[in-house]
């Protein structure tokens, strides 16, 4: 009786639990995807029996089993054989679906090619947003980590961007952004290893370009306080460079080492404006203190912005850490949910930038002291004494007399006249009135040549002007057709 008992319990209890639990499955709602399969056949629920419909419905169904030959061939078919079909742009579509879900890189090649062949055709169609998400979507899978191959990311990232600035109505918006957020995120992280390790190698100017451009082209950068504090602590590291430097005079370093420190507090006090939510505010107002320099408070807006911003990130888990080992794509969990993501190109600021920056900084600290090279020049006064760098006010006339001199050298005069008497003077001038100087004394006149010749007779003959007879000239040497007779030993040459 107990063992009946037991057992007409036991299905008892059974029986309750089942049909509980089956009602409890019919009260469950179903769970909403929250990211769309592009993919998916959006005529399944359309009731037609046209020959076009039934071939498109053939290749979703290939597709969803995975084979795309299949697929391909039924979609080409209806599009050669239906080509005024009313599923033909959804047909074109599904061709590059099926290169896109086969995957590779040769497959993702065509996938995008077919889809820029749809924007090229159907240009005003809804899908036509679709195809050009989908386009950026493949290079998003083909992401590599930050420290990696960044091309894809760059690609994709111009992608998302075109989508947004072509198609700002379409309902794939909202997604659009979320994925440029996350592409933004991977860039950033990038940009800030690479400046992090240029500040650890002590080379300031690098690391401040990298940052900087994480800065100016990803604000929304999970770590961009990060980057900020990194800009201040280079800046300082360039001050402290400059002080300890021995080559520069005492006031050129100063200027410098006071310009590298104004530089640092400006990001730090960016830094804790911009991002007073940040995980590293605290270490910027501890340097700002340590300098003698204001901290600033962040308004109320900043507060509310960085807040929600903070919120919307997931932390990173160990689950993250452990998978990002495992597969080559990056981990995005740590990007921000709200807010607009730069459509902007990227503006990069270049080390060579920076470096011209602080040579002419250098420039301006060492000409600060000097005047200007084109200053006017004021002359001096009639009572002032003369001045190393300023002209006198009575210069020297240098004058030829009439005559000349006849030895090529010029007379100096003082300016004729008595200039003016000042009337402020407390010495008065002393000396002659009269300060004319005698005139030059004219070099007496040459003697007059003496000639004996008078006009008219001749010069009497010298002996140098005598004729002399001219030697007699040997006829030996002269030619002559006429045969000589040889002479002496001359008669012995047969010659």
């Amino acid at each position: 009786m107990n063992r009946l008992q037991k057992s007409l319990t036991a299905i008892a209890l059974a029986v309750f639990v089942l049909s509980g639990g089956s009602a409890y499955a019919k009260e469950k709602k179903p769970k909403h995807k929250k990211n769309v399969d592009l993919s998916a056949n959006p005529l399944a629920n359309v009731a037609s029996k046209q020959p076009d419909k039934a071939l498109f419905d053939k290749a979703m169904v290939a597709l969803k089993k995975g084979r795309f030959d299949v697929a391909r061939l039924d979609l080409q078919t209806m599009l050669n054989t239906y080509p005024d079909s009313e599923y033909r742009m959804r047909a074109k579509l599904a061709v590059g679906d099926t290169w896109f879900k086969e995957g590779g890189a040769a497959a993702l090649t065509q996938a995008e090619a077919e889809y820029k062949d749809f924007i090229t055709f159907f240009p005003q169609a809804p899908e036509a947003a679709e195809a050009q998400m989908k386009v950026g979507d493949i290079y998003y899978q083909q992401m590599e980590k930050p420290d990696r191959d960044f091309n894809n990311a760059q690609n994709a990232e111009k992608e998302y961007r075109t989508m947004l600035n072509m198609f700002p109505d379409s309902p794939l918006i909202p997604r659009a952004k979320q994925k440029l957020r996350d592409v933004q995120e991977v860039l950033g992280e990038r940009e800030t290893q690479i400046g992090l390790y240029y500040a650890s190698r002590e080379n300031f100017s690098a690391s401040i370009a990298r940052l900087e451009t994480v800065i100016d082209t990803y604000p929304l950068y999970s770590k961009s306080d990060q980057a900020l504090l990194a800009i201040g602590d280079s800046y300082a590291g360039e001050a402290h460079m400059v002080q300890l430097s021995v080559g520069l005079p005492g006031a050129v370093r100063e200027r410098m080492h006071s310009f590298y420190e104004d530089r640092a507090a400006a990001a730090y006090s960016k830094l804790i404006s911009r991002y007073p939510m940040a995980t590293h505010v605290e270490e910027a107002r501890d340097r700002l203190v340590a300098m003698n320099r204001p901290v600033p408070e962040p308004t109320q807006a900043a507060i509310a912005e960085n807040d929600a911003e903070e919120r919307s990130r997931q932390p990173i888990r160990f689950i993250d850490r452990s998978m990002g080992m495992v597969k080559h794509g990056p981990t995005v969990v740590e990007a921000v949910h709200v807010g607009e993501p730069s459509l902007n190109d990227p503006k990069r600021t270049l080390a060579p930038e920076i470096t011209k920056q602080n040579i002419a900084l250098y420039n301006d600290a060492v000409l600060a002291g000097k005047p200007p090279a084109d200053a006017a020049v004021t002359p001096t006064g009639p009572n002032e004494p003369p001045r190393s760098d300023q002209p006198s006010t009575a210069p020297l006339q240098l004058t030829a007399p009439e005559g000349g001199t006849g030895v090529g050298v010029t007379i100096v005069n003082a300016p004729s006249g008595t200039p003016p008497a000042d009337p402020n003077a407390l010495v008065k001038p002393v000396g002659p009135a009269n300060t004319e100087l005698p005139a030059a004394e004219k070099p007496a006149e040459a003697p007059d040549q003496v000639n004996d010749i008078k006009p008219g007779s001749t010069p009497p003959a010298t002996a140098t002007d005598a004729k002399t007879k001219k030697p007699k000239a040997d006829l030996n040497d002269e030619s002559s057709s006429k045969k000589k007779k040889k002479k002496g030993l001359s008669k012995l040459k047969p010659f």
